[in-house]
């Protein structure tokens, strides 16, 4: 998110104070766009004494092929559950060991952030208060990922954005935000 306010800024803040209590915002786009700094801005900033929980799809993914899985697991497990009052959790994958780590509950009476690609997912995206895509010109967001994840991601970029465009020429995501933004920094 850009330091200066802008409307689009504070559009974003406007929803950020009308969600509900145990509201769920879903932020969206592609890899590098700035997902990760938007939903640690909204979660250091935050109003209130409510503070949200952050879920990272980075974090549930299972593997570079799991864009698709990772969004199934997003809904069945935690904004589905979550959605009926009942209990809501993920599980983590552990990268290191390439297989599915341990799970985590999330209590159902807070805000929720869900920050990733494919967050706005079809299934998705009618669980959530607020939903924001985000987006960045593909060399500037290309540049930023590799900058943060180096030569691992490098290896699998390719094989990430043509599993991403799938997704997005499936589910539309963009057309579901509440609110749309560019992300402006250069790299």
């Amino acid at each position: 998110m850009d330091d200066q306010p802008t409307d689009v800024t504070a559009t974003l803040w406007s929803a950020v104070r009308a969600l509900p209590d145990a509201g769920v915002m879903l932020i969206d786009g592609p890899s590098g766009a700035g997902k990760s700094t938007l939903a640690d801005q909204l979660l250091a900033q935050w109003p209130g004494s409510r503070r949200p929980t952050l879920v990272r799809l980075d974090d549930i993914y299972p593997g570079w092929a799991g864009l698709d899985a990772g969004i199934l697991h997003l809904n069945r497990f935690l904004l589905h559950p979550r959605s009926l009052g009942a209990e809501a959790a993920w599980q983590r994958f552990d990268w290191s060991k390439e297989a599915p780590g341990e799970w985590t509950t999330v209590e159902g009476t807070r805000p929720l952030i869900v920050e990733g690609c494919g967050a706005m997912a079809a299934a998705n995206a009618p669980l959530a208060q607020v939903r924001v895509w985000i987006d960045a010109d593909d060399r500037v967001r290309k540049q930023r990922a590799l900058d943060r994840d180096g030569e691992v991601f490098r290896a699998h970029w390719d094989e990430w954005d043509s599993e991403w465009a799938e997704y997005v020429n499936r589910d539309r995501p963009a057309r579901r935000a509440t609110i749309r933004f560019s992300s402006t920094e250069k790299a």
